[in-house]
């Protein structure tokens, strides 16, 4: 399986001392410095100023953002920004614009009170989440088109890295300067982190842009078809082209390869798989607070003790599936990540026991690694490279949206019911998506018997 057959470790390792592959350390630091300042983190700060938690729950509904970007990614990818694309390119004059917009977002939060202004923290926190989706879909095109395949997976190595470096300034980095300082100052210290991106789009070049044959033959044949429609405008026309060309024909394509059917699965297995610990960490941070931990010991251990298990975690993920493939790993990781939500229920009853605190982080980060490279890997083995872009911003958006939404109702369930019930909760939701693994395996299986019983000419056609 190896991307460059004959090399030994020493040489494979060189792909890392590649300048774009190293320039996407920072840009992955860049995408994830703002998630946590919109999520988690901001809960800790709204706990902080007595906003009730029903308050707090209905906040989680700013990362939908993040889940609905595929909205506009076909915008991201197609449209030029005057002057600047011309001066940058279209991957890096976008990554520019939307690190300005998170940067502007973080200030000003930094300048509002949230105990008397909590409208205007809504308002910036949507803008940074919305800045922040953007340069997600930006980088990833980039990224894509930056390399040959053979060099994606260091690319994607990289950006992880970066991105689980900014998760840890943005949780324990923003908390300690919270504990030490104040929560404006945790905010404009990351603001100003955010000219690691944009030193970092200034200084790489811009990728080449290469339509696939198939893509380009599919989008002539849209743009005669709109030509035929005499009776139309020819700017609704032009409009309605571009829109079937970007945005309809991904989708259409994913439906085309995988049936009706085993595609409407998949998409619903995509936004059920992430719905348990997406819930579970809208009230993670408050937990902890309301348990009697303080911010300091919530940082240690959470942010920078979970850090390294996530590594462990990704690190376990990414062999599981050279070893087993992807289907076998993505049901442990589903199982996986209802069962550790039990853990904190355990902690909710025993009080604020900080080696129970220690083993239940560990726990979860270590499955939260694990089900995310396998996810990832899942995720990039249902794109078509000539719409690689726009169906992946669709599988990421959706894979955050269902449990974003039930998020919002978290506190609801923690003030009626307390926190015991809502971890409890919050794994029995995470079956579902268990039910679907073992579905999509049966299929599969099957699938590969049906295929196995065919006479051989018949297979190898």
């Amino acid at each position: 399986m190896a991307a460059f057959p004959g090399l030994n470790w020493l040489e494979a390792l060189r792909v890392y001392r590649h300048p774009r592959v190293v320039a996407m350390l920072f840009l992955g630091f860049s995408a994830g410095l703002p998630f946590l300042l919109v999520f988690s983190t901001l809960s800790a700060w709204l706990s902080d100023a007595n906003v009730s938690h029903g308050a707090i729950g209905f906040f989680s509904w700013v990362g939908i953002t993040y889940s609905i970007k595929v909205l506009w990614a076909p915008v991201v990818d197609r449209v030029r920004i005057p002057w600047l694309t011309r001066k940058l390119g279209k991957r890096r004059s976008w990554m520019l614009v939307a690190q300005f917009v998170i940067a502007l977002g973080l200030l000003g939060m930094a300048m509002i009170d949230p105990a008397q202004q909590l409208a205007y923290i809504a308002v910036c926190a949507l803008m940074v989440a919305f800045g922040s989706a953007t340069q997600d879909v930006a980088i990833d095109a980039y990224r894509i088109e930056a390399v040959i395949k053979e060099r994606q997976a260091a690319m994607a190595a990289t950006y992880i890295l970066g991105y689980r470096v900014a998760l840890l300034i943005a949780g324990a980095g923003a908390l300690y300067i919270a504990e030490f300082g104040s929560w404006p100052a945790a905010y404009v210290s990351m603001a100003a982190l955010m000219a690691i991106g944009v030193l970092t789009v200034l200084a790489i070049a811009e990728p080449e842009h290469t339509v696939e044959r198939d893509a380009y033959q599919r989008e002539v044949r849209v743009v005669a078809f709109m030509e035929r429609s005499a009776h139309l405008p020819p700017r609704l026309r032009g409009a309605m082209a571009w829109f079937i060309g970007a945005v309809v024909c991904p989708f259409l394509d994913f439906f085309a390869r995988n049936g009706v059917k085993m595609a409407l699965v998949m998409l619903l297995f995509i936004g059920a798989f992430r719905i348990s610990d997406i819930t579970m960490g809208v009230m993670a941070n408050p937990f902890y607070l309301d348990l009697g931990f303080s911010k300091a010991e919530v940082a240690s251990v959470t942010k920078v003790f979970g850090f390294f298990m996530t590594i462990i975690g990704a690190a376990a993920g990414g062999l599981l599936v050279v070893r087993y493939g992807i289907m076998r790993p993505l049901l442990l990781s589903a199982v996986l990540a209802a069962a550790t939500n039990l853990l904190f229920s355990l902690l909710a009853v025993m009080g604020p026991d900080l080696s129970l605190l220690a083993v239940t982080i560990s726990a979860d980060n270590l499955v939260g690694g694990l089900a995310g490279s396998v996810f990832i890997a899942y995720l990039s083995s249902l794109t078509n490279t000539a719409y690689t872009a726009t169906q992946y911003a669709l599988f990421s958006s959706l894979m955050t949206l269902p449990g974003k939404f039930l998020g919002g109702f978290s506190g609801l369930v923690v003030e009626a019911q307390g926190y015991f019930a809502f971890f409890i909760y919050s794994a029995l939701i995470g079956v579902p998506a268990v039910l679907m693994v073992l579905y999509l395996i049966r299929t599969a299986n099957a699938d590969q018997s049906q295929v196995r019983r065919l006479p051989a000419k018949d297979a190898e056609a």
